[in-house]
């Protein structure tokens, strides 16, 4: 299976996406948490301010305690990144290969099928390339999931190539 894939047609910059290398990117996402904690709507000032109560009074009955160190830090992260199932938004990428004027669609490749969907859409898309810090080589090499979960238990598999028309 070949893990790279093309975003060609009409762009600006034909540019290939190599899933084995989002692992170290910072927009990743967990999907092990992703779809229930977006669905959660919250207010920040609100729990801010219930966060930092909940510390001035531990600090007040408990006394100070110093933060965990950054040994122990890289550590979880390592952990985190070989047992973790991830995905990174795909909007960004197709902001890099700049649509032309007038592109409305975007065609998903498969192995066995095409999906289109509206420009529109792309913002709404993750492509999940890791599966309990395993890189997708059965089906994959990407997952196509739509943010808002509705296809989390079906996603787009087999993927070789995006198409914008």
């Amino acid at each position: 299976m070949n893990m790279i894939m093309p975003i060609n047609g009409e762009v600006n910059y034909t540019i290939t996406l190599d899933p084995t290398v989002w692992i170290f990117d910072d927009r990743k996402v967990d999907l092990d948490t992703y779809f229930e904690e977006t669905n959660v709507e919250h207010d920040e000032l609100e729990e801010y301010t219930k966060n930092i109560s909940k510390h001035w009074s531990r600090e007040i009955q408990e006394g100070a305690t110093y933060p965990p160190t950054l040994k122990t830090e890289k550590k979880y992260l390592k952990e985190k990144i070989l047992t973790g199932t991830f995905a990174i938004p795909f909007l960004p990428f197709l902001e890099n290969a700049e649509p032309k004027e007038g592109a409305s669609k975007l065609i998903i490749n498969t192995e066995n099928d095409s999906f289109s969907f509206e420009l529109e859409t792309a913002s709404q898309l993750l492509l999940g390339f890791s599966n309990k810090g395993k890189p997708l080589t059965e089906d994959g090499p990407v997952y196509i999931y739509f943010k808002d979960g509705s296809n989390k238990q079906n996603p787009i598999k087999r993927v070789t190539s995006f198409t914008i028309e």
